[in-house]
């Protein structure tokens, strides 16, 4: 009896060539897919539907169904864990996340253990997933990185970020210890994830942007490293993939600093600093999400470069960001059909 043919992305992840670049994308399950549309609609509000394994599930498949991805990234939010951890958080039809009264850093570090607990049905969605998925996709779990979710917490929702930045300059002693809060329940909350089936993980600071090179020590690379290395002390074992959306040149710096098993890069990666961090660890992106949703020859063109310049080494083909809700179904299919059908 033959043995199951490991995930494309495990290959990769292990700072390997794979035949061909594994192929997956951020907000794969979402709002560009009818059937994802339909589903929403019948959960009374999104955070229900985020911790409700059966839909959440059922979301994750969906664009397995019908794409051929090499990986499912579980349907969840970055903003569970201020919710599990007691701050009130939900969503404004057409105006996105709003967030309550930030605790005390204290009344915060009181409700960790218990935030795990709380965010279980992500768990069991993840279960629920790998069960169902071939054994050649991985399955990825995710969490917000620290900064990102703390700009969140701060300021009640989405917005510039410049009151978190400030208050980091002016408070740091206040901000570092929500950053530690949100470590610890993060290490956790990404271990339950792994034990529950999750093979890679991802760490997704999307906010890394604008921070001065002082600032994106203190705020992404300090907390990522420690996040993986309680991770380690844990005992998770799967690789983790680190996103510093916006870093600019500072992502080679979060490459030799961080110890992720793989660097995503923007749509401002130039083709010299992929090749750079390549040389130390695989890296993943960077395609343009508008670029994507535009199609055509452009389109063509830059799948083909990226394939190019990086599909040689250990890299995982994927956007900059996520999936616009107003993508063309026919675009994506189209852009996964290149990247599986592409030999170096």
């Amino acid at each position: 009896m033959t043995s199951p043919t490991p995930p494309r992305l495990l290959h990769v992840l292990s700072n390997k060539t794979a035949d061909r670049p594994p192929i997956w994308f951020m907000r794969q399950a979402g709002r560009f897919l009818p059937e994802y549309r339909a589903l929403r609609a019948t959960a009374p509000d999104f955070i229900a539907f985020c911790l409700n394994p059966q839909m959440a599930a059922e979301a994750t498949l969906q664009p397995m169904h019908r794409f051929a991805l090499d990986a499912a990234i579980v349907f969840a939010d970055i903003l569970l864990i201020p919710k599990a951890l007691g701050q009130a958080v939900w969503f404004e039809a057409g105006e996105g996340p709003r967030l309550g009264e930030l605790p005390s850093n204290e009344v915060l570090a009181d409700r960790i253990e218990a935030s795990t607990g709380l965010l279980a049905p992500v768990g069991e969605t993840l279960a629920r997933v790998r069960q169902a998925l071939e054994p050649e996709r991985a399955l990825i779990g995710f969490a917000g990185g620290p900064w990102t979710v703390a700009t969140y917490m701060i300021e009640s929702g989405s917005s510039d970020r410049s009151i978190s930045r400030s208050l980091a300059y002016r408070e740091p002693d206040r901000v570092d210890g929500l950053l530690d809060v949100l470590v610890e329940a993060t290490a956790r909350y990404l271990a339950m994830q792994a034990r529950a089936g999750a093979q890679v993980l991802k760490l997704f600071e999307s906010w890394a942007e604008g921070l001065s090179e002082p600032l994106f020590e203190r705020l992404v690379i300090q907390p990522h490293a420690k996040i993986i290395r309680r991770l380690r002390e844990l005992g998770v074992t799967a690789p983790v993939i680190g996103f510093p959306r916006g870093a600019g040149i500072l992502a080679q710096d979060y490459a030799g600093r961080v110890d992720s098993q793989a660097v995503a890069l923007d749509v401002q990666a130039t083709a010299a600093m992929g090749r750079a961090i390549q040389a130390k660890k695989p890296i993943q992106g960077a395609l343009d999400p508008l670029l994507l949703r535009a199609g055509g020859p452009e389109l063509d063109r830059r799948v083909e470069q990226l394939l190019e310049q990086w599909g040689s080494g250990p890299y995982i083909f994927n956007l900059g960001h996520g999936i616009l809700p107003d993508t063309p179904i026919e675009h994506v299919a189209r852009t996964v059909a290149r990247v599986t059908s592409w030999t170096s």
